[in-house]
This record gives C-alpha cells, structure tokens and sequence, in this order.
C-alpha cells in the first residue's frame, strides 16, 4: 500500500480544484454579466446555460464507471479538464459570437456550457476518488476544507485578475483573457497530478478494476442497491437542495422584508460566506487536532444540518421580530453551520466511497456527484420558484419568504435524519466486518 499524501501532497492535489474554480468563475459570473449588462440580453439566457451545466452532471457515474473500466483516474481528470477548458474558451467566443451571429452564438453557448457540466463532472468525480484512495482517515475532513477553500481561491483571484485586466472593456479582450484562464488551468492540472496515481500503483499493483465486460447500467444498479450507497445519495439530494435554495433569494429578502441597499445585502452575502469558510477551517482544525472521530458524519453532518435547519427557522420568524432582529448574525450562524455541513459531505464521500465493491468506486463516487450537481442546481431555481409562487399566493412578500424558509429548515432536519441512518449502516457494516474477522476494519463513524 503507498504511503498517504502529506499536506503537500493534498494542497498539490487541490490545486486541480483551483483550476477548476479559475474557468467556471468566468462561465458563471464574468460572462453571464457580459451577455445582460454590455448584451443587453435577457438574463434568462445565462440562467439557462449555467442551468444546463449542472444537468448535464446527471452523467457524472457513466465517467465514473469509465475511469472503473480503464482502472485510472489521472486520463479522466486531465480529459474532464481539457474538456472544461474548451467550454470555457467557447463560452468565450460564443458570448462575443452573439453581438453579431446571435442564434449560432446561442448554439455555440449550449455546446460550451454543456462542455463545462462535462468537464467538471469527470474531472471533479475523479479528483475526489483520488483524493480518497491518497488521504488518511484522519485528514479526510481537513483534505476536504483543504480543497474546497482552494477552489474559492480560484474563484477570487480569477475574478480579481480578469476584473482588472477586463478593463476597458471588448468581447475580443475577452477572450483571449479566457483562452489564456483556460490554458493556465490546464497546465496547472497537468502538474498537480502528474505521477501522483502512478505511485500509487506501483505500491498496490493488485488493485482490482472493473470487468471490462460490465455494463455501465450493471455497474450502476450493483451500487444502487448498496443500501449505504443509495441512502447516502439521497441524503445528499435532499441536503444539498436545503443548502442552495437560499442563495438567490437571500439578497432579495434582505432587500424587501428589511429595507438593504444593494451594497448592504451585497455585504450580507460576503457576512454568510465568511461564516462558510469559518466552518469549514473549524472542521479541519477540530478534526486534526481531535482525531479521525471528531470528523465523522454522525458528529458534523448531522449537526451541521442541525444548526442550518434552527438558522433558517430564525430567518423564516425574523419579519414578525422587526428591525431588531439580528439578520447578519443569523446569516453568519446560517453560513458556518453550512460550512460544517458541507466538509463533513465530502469527507464522508471520501471515506464511504470504498466501502463495497472496490471496482465500483468510480460509479459510486459519479452517483453522489451527480446528486450534489443536479441538486445544487435544482434548489436555486426551486428557492427562487417557490418564493415566487408563495407571492402570488399569499399577496405578502415576507411570509412568503417565510414560508421558503421554513421549508429549507424542514428539508435540513431530514437530512439530519438521513445522515443517522448512514452513520447507523456504517456501523452495522464494520461490526459484521469485525465479526467475520476478516481483518478489513472500516473507519468508525462516530
């Protein structure tokens, strides 16, 4: 067995996720600017693309299940990037495309986009299978933050860069800052990963691979009816809905229900990601220090879920509390309880991923890749629907707010519920393990 990455090694590794981050950013943000403020297009357009971005994840187990077929990750993680790379360029162009060719910049957009989903589907599904086949028990919550806080990084010195080198403003200058984003990321992903597997293989040269006669529909349902697999990926669609269906509704309630300017609720939402990134440190440093217990799914992810379910039950009351009510410190609490929630998922997607058959790590690790993609992206038009909806229901802005409120609550509590019953199979699955003595012992789950 190959000896597991130090911190080098994993921040190395998170640098993948930097890359990652450096070429969305630009997709999400930079460019969907672009096309409703110089365009002067619908906004729907750029809310459809990024919405097609997140549904092609839904494929994420098919590329997980290739990499269990070929029986490497490095090809998948440097193809999926080479692929994000593209779309990102061709976001690019397709966005300067649309001020003259409107229609073939539409369809040359679609394609970008579809390309981006891609790309960070397989890329990102095998960074995280690597990660966990590479990193201690121990490290897992903290190589989690580790890599997760590297690729908000991306996201922040991208956008301050391309922000000062966007200026004065063309569709040309555009993309070429794209290209050069997307080339860098490439080159960097190369670097990061390059012989990182091929150690690990030449200590462990007898790691099974899926049969290359196994379909991937096969595969699929064989790890469907894991019932710790098929329970943990509907803990995490249910969890991950809760935890975007706030975001594009957060700096609208603040605005109506509580009279913020928009530089006000601006700040709100910097005051609910500093409390995201306190959680997640706050995980990594506890579980470091504390050992491989402190960091498991019964202790972080049920509390997480916890602590977001009473913060937005406080967000749901806050219109009848007035203009007392302390919005920035629940929006905080809401943000760090969040961060928590979220380091504790993917640690514990890196830990139970080898649980069960090992040749259907890939379709595993695709199967609740694809539930966190497609539900992230479901929650925020959900969110934003279901206010809509109330509105026009209740005729009152703020107890429509309310009502989305608590229903995200609600939807936390059962993901609380959810993540027991993981934690309870986990356990029952390492007693039987101890029982039949054959010397496999699992990773207590707390």
């Amino acid at each position: 067995m190959s000896a597991p990455l130090g911190w080098f090694g994993i921040v190395r590794l998170g640098l993948v996720q930097t890359a990652i981050g450096a070429i969305v950013v630009l997709t999400t943000s930079t460019i969907n600017r672009v096309m409703v403020v110089e365009l002067a297009l619908p906004a729907v357009l750029p809310g459809l693309l990024v919405a097609l971005h997140y549904a092609v994840q839904i494929l994420r187990p098919r590329w997980g299940h290739g990499s269990d077929v070929g029986g490497r990750l490095t090809p998948w993680i440097l193809g999926g990037m080479a692929v994000l790379a593209l779309g990102g360029f061709g976001a690019a162009v397709a966005t300067a495309l649309m001020g003259s060719a409107f229609w073939p910049g539409v369809l040359l957009a679609a394609f970008s986009f579809a390309a981006i989903g891609m790309g960070v589907g397989a890329s990102g599904t095998c960074l995280l299978i690597l990660l966990s086949r590479r990193v201690a028990d121990a490290r897992r919550p903290a190589a989690a933050t580790v890599v997760w806080v590297m690729m908000i990084a991306g996201f922040i010195v991208t956008a301050g860069l391309v922000g000062h080198l966007l200026d004065p403003f063309s569709t040309a200058r555009l993309v070429a800052i794209s290209g050069a984003v997307s080339a860098i990321a490439l080159t960097v992903t190369v670097l990061a990963v390059r012989g990182v597997e091929t150690e690990a293989r030449a200590a462990a040269p007898d790691e099974p691979v899926a049969s290359g006669d196994t379909s991937f529909r096969m595969a699929l349902r064989e790890v469907w009816d894991e019932p710790q697999a098929r329970l943990f990926a509907i803990f995490i669609f249910v969890s991950m809905i809760a935890y975007s269906a706030q975001d594009l509704i957060l700096e609208p309630f603040a605005g109506t229900v509580f009279g913020f300017t928009p530089g006000e609720s601006t700040r709100l939402a910097g005051v609910q990601n500093g409390g995201v990134l306190t959680g997640m440190v706050l995980v990594a440093v506890v579980t470091t220090l504390a050992g491989a217990r402190a960091g498991s799914l019964r202790l972080w992810a049920v509390g997480g879920c916890l602590a977001s379910a009473l913060a937005l039950a406080g967000l749901a009351l806050s219109p009848f509390a007035g203009a007392s009510f302390p919005l920035r410190g629940t929006v905080f609490a809401l943000g760090l309880a969040n961060g928590a929630y979220a380091v504790a998922a993917i640690g514990s997607m890196m830990r139970l991923v080898g649980e069960g058959r090992s040749e259907r790590q890939g379709v595993r690790m695709g199967l609740w890749g694809a539930a966190q993609g497609v539900a992230f992206g479901l929650g925020g038009l959900c969110g934003a629907g279901a206010t809509d909806l109330a509105r026009h229901v209740t005729g009152t802005p703020a107890l429509a707010y309310s009502g989305v409120f608590a229903v995200e609550a609600l939807l936390f509590v059962v993901s609380a519920a959810l993540a027991l019953a993981v934690a309870r199979q986990a356990t029952q699955r390492e007693r039987r393990t101890t029982r039949d003595g054959d010397g496999l012992l699992l990773p207590n789950p707390g």
